[in-house]
């Protein structure tokens, strides 16, 4: 399969599967608590609670050694979280920017959507991380009294550099959009020298993102081409589920090719109008082939997909207009066979034991009044998205 241009991919590199933040976390701060030259971390969610805590403290910790720490929050996602939490890493010598600070509620701008959505940690060059989880509890939000289910990976090797990369643009960007003289952060110190040389046999990965510039489509096109390559099998998961035609017609000729296409979406909603929405979609996916599980054990939150256990991806971008359309996101794609399976088996293990797998006769027996509010959900998204927008690319 030609997924992707040879140029994306950087070969030798060593990515390790985290789930939830029970693995993340802890991976996260002991990276931090090694960090000798610096730390970049971007999140669209920094809550103060127990686990945004502890990761502030290990930031702390690794500014007042003497290590370069920037952290890049969201206006909106951790608009929640007390001024005086990050006042105070601040005052520690953490470098703290907010991404359009939220500041005037009758803002309707579409603009004030325009959200950087990434889950990024960089330290010193030598482990990055990525993926979907917010710095927040797991259960904090979760919809139950179970832990939220979400991905992220940890990476050593030369892609690093890639994210190094993106990480210092946007943190420029919104340095120059404050009205402030850059700081003269530069390359880490031989950053050349800092990032692993590749591996023999390591595993190829691409780090891609979703922006508003050069990389419009970028995350949407390796999904399209991933699934278009399909000979086997497409397992996806996302929270939000509300792509275009060209992606839903993209996985429905998949399954009539004989793919089986298995979608895990949200059983239990924190935006129940989007769910409605997605639900709109079921009948016509359903009719396909495609197979529909939703999870009900707690809040879906990860962002993944593999395909013919060759490639994966892990990353925060959704399957929705915003996160297609407006947000900026981050993604890494895996073209290794043994992470894909690792994945898969991850994945397929919630969905035995906490997903239900719809049946297309008993969704065509919907009541009348459940179908009238999944269609007016799904209009009113659309008709939103036209007023933003959203609607004027190719659908």
């Amino acid at each position: 399969m030609n997924l992707l241009s040879e140029a994306q991919i950087v070969a030798g590199n060593r990515v390790t599967l985290l789930k939830n933040g029970e693995e993340f976390f802890p991976a996260l701060i002991a990276a931090i608590d090694s960090a000798a030259y610096e730390v970049r971390l971007e999140t669209y969610i920094f809550r103060d609670d127990a686990s945004g805590t502890r990761i502030a403290a290990s930031l702390t910790r690794a500014a007042q050694r003497g290590a370069r720490v920037h952290v890049l929050i969201d206006g909106v996602g951790s608009g929640r979280t007390s001024p005086l939490f990050f006042e105070s890493m601040r005052t520690a010598g953490v470098s703290v920017l907010v991404y359009r600070p939220e500041s005037d509620y009758f803002n309707f701008r579409s603009s004030r959507l325009r959200r950087t959505h990434r889950k990024i940690g960089l330290i010193d060059g030598k482990v990055g991380f990525v993926g979907g989880i917010n710095l927040i509890d797991d259960l904090t939000e979760s919809l139950s009294e179970f832990p939220r289910y979400d991905y992220a990976v940890r990476i050593e090797g030369p892609v690093l550099a890639d994210i190094y990369l993106e990480t210092e643009r946007l943190w420029r960007l919104v340095t120059w959009r404050k009205f402030k003289r850059p700081e003269k952060s530069g390359p880490l110190p031989h950053f050349s020298k800092i990032v692993p040389t590749p591996t023999p046999g390591g595993t190829k990965v691409i780090f891609a993102i979703r922006d508003n510039f050069r990389h419009r489509r970028d995350i949407e096109r390796a999904y399209l081409r991933a699934i278009n390559g399909a000979r086997r099998e497409i397992l996806l998961t996302s929270p939000y589920f509300l792509p275009g035609r060209h992606f839903r017609r993209a996985l429905m000729q998949a399954a009539k090719r004989n793919v089986s296409v298995t979608l895990l979406l949200q059983g239990r909603a924190d935006h129940v109008l989007l769910q409605e929405a997605t639900r709109a979609l079921y009948t016509q996916l359903l009719g396909a082939g495609v197979t529909i599980f939703e999870y009900h054990k707690s809040m879906l939150h990860g962002k993944i997909a593999v395909v013919d256990n060759s490639w994966s991806t892990i990353g925060s971008s959704n399957l929705d207009p915003f996160s297609l359309l407006l947000n900026r996101e981050a993604n890494v794609m895996v073209i290794d066979e043994a992470f894909a399976v690792a994945l898969r088996s991850s994945v397929m293990q919630e969905i035995a034991v906490n997903a239900e797998k719809l049946d297309p006769a008993q969704w065509q027996k919907r009541r009348w009044g459940a179908r009238v509010r999944s269609w007016f959900a799904y209009g009113f998204t659309r008709w939103v998205s036209g007023l933003l927008g959203l609607g004027r690319r190719r659908d």
